[in-house]
């Protein structure tokens, strides 16, 4: 993968908002907003713009209510951002190599000012959107396929010497590749089954990246030459043709639709735990309008608990509990309603129908993390955590955040 091509389609894409557009009504800054910030080596436009701005996703909405800025420029290291009010509106302000250049709004009119200046930069030092290491080795693997692509797969069935796994530089036989359409394989291993948590439906199954192989010869079977392994291969790996390299599209990070709801079906690395920077897969893909780029909130709870003092769990102050006091009869019990008694006792008046509350209670919803689509198949997506507040898990529920 050509990395310096990632590093010049991801910086500009944050940078937009970030010094193109006044902060209007509809944007909050962040409580602890700077005064000023000094770009550093590591940084993430996706970080600098959680330091000036409550939700860094609204970026890229300012930008896009400027349609005349298209050509955006980059940031580096060492250069500093300071913000400023103008026209009582607050404005980042860019100071790079000792020259200033503020880019705002004033009158319906862009405002751009620069001093003369000389500087040899490198687009692939520029800051990026997000963390490219994260999601790079994602961009070019399967990571996800149908039923029938595994089922149907050509498959290794041996090697030309007595091994029981091989690895780099090694030969496998593969059943059956007819035709030299393709040279370039990927070997992968079929995982676990993704459900739908909701529906139970069938929505693929994780693949597991093994090897990239070039044919040698078609036949059945055919022989491939190992290239790179990441894992050891055995017998009973699938086969099919590599994806080519193309440079990776803009991400332009937005809500998803309004009204999308999914679950998190699985978290890659084998983490019980998911945290900033993991990559999740969700149940929402290309069918449901899923595209890069599009932000999803994380949201944990919703799932019936057990109220361990109304089961018993803990002990309470029984000395405080009185027979004269109505809260020791009706105290855990609902009003439901007035009933006759059995047959037989007619004549009787009607009775109170009590019941004793319940013993579980409902956990409710709270805001999780971010994340951000970077990959989408036709019924599910990859994305990347942005932002982690607290510990999420699989199953967990997603949305929109607000626009």
């Amino acid at each position: 993968m050509r990395v310096p091509c990632l590093l010049r389609t991801l910086a500009p894409l944050l940078l937009a908002g970030l010094l193109s557009a006044p902060v209007s009504a509809q944007v909050e800054l962040a409580p602890d907003a700077p005064e000023r910030y000094v770009v550093r080596a590591g940084d993430t436009l996706w970080e600098i713009a959680g330091r000036f701005l409550r939700d860094p996703w609204r970026w890229h909405a300012l930008w896009r209510a400027n349609p005349e800025i298209v050509d955006p420029d980059l940031i580096y290291p060492g250069d500093q951002l300071e913000l400023v009010e103008i026209d009582g509106r607050p404005q980042l302000q860019l100071t790079r190599g000792g020259g200033a250049r503020t880019v705002g709004h004033q009158d319906g009119m862009r405002v751009v000012k620069l001093s003369p200046q000389a500087r040899s930069i490198s687009l692939e030092d520029a800051v990026p959107m997000i963390p490219v290491a994260s999601i790079a080795p994602f961009l070019t693997q399967p990571l996800v396929a149908d039923s029938n692509q595994v089922e149907h797969a050509p498959y290794v069935v041996g090697f030309p010497d007595e091994h029981i796994v091989v690895g780099t530089f090694d030969a496998i036989y593969v059943r059956r590749i007819d035709t030299t359409d393709s040279t370039r394989y990927q070997v992968v291993r079929p995982g676990k089954a993704l459900r739908d948590p909701d529906t139970n439906e069938l929505l693929g199954y994780e693949v597991e990246f093994v090897a990239t192989a070039a044919l040698e010869r078609p036949g059945d079977p055919a022989k491939l030459r190992i290239a790179r392994a990441a894992r050891e291969i055995g017998i009973g790996d699938r086969v099919i043709p590599a994806e080519q390299e193309r440079p990776l599209e803009n991400f332009y990070p937005e809500p998803a639709p309004a009204g999308t709801r999914g679950r998190i079906l699985s978290v890659l690395k084998g983490v019980s735990q998911i945290g900033q920077f993991d990559v999740v897969i969700l149940n929402k893909g290309e069918r449901d309008g899923i595209e890069t780029g599009h932000l999803f909130e994380v949201f944990i709870g919703g799932e019936i608990a057990r109220d361990q003092v109304r089961r018993g769990g803990f002990d309470w102050n029984w000395r405080d509990d009185s027979p004269l006091d109505s809260e020791f009869w009706y105290g855990d019990f609902s009003f439901d309603g007035w009933r006759a008694d059995p047959a037989g006792e007619d004549g009787m008046p009607l009775h109170a129908d009590m019941s004793r509350g319940r013993g579980t209670y409902l956990k409710p919803y709270e805001r999780a993390g971010v994340l951000m689509v970077f990959r989408v198949f036709d019924r599910v997506s990859f994305a990347l955590v942005l932002d982690a507040y607290r510990a999420m898990a699989v199953g967990d529920r997603i949305a929109p955040p607000p626009r």
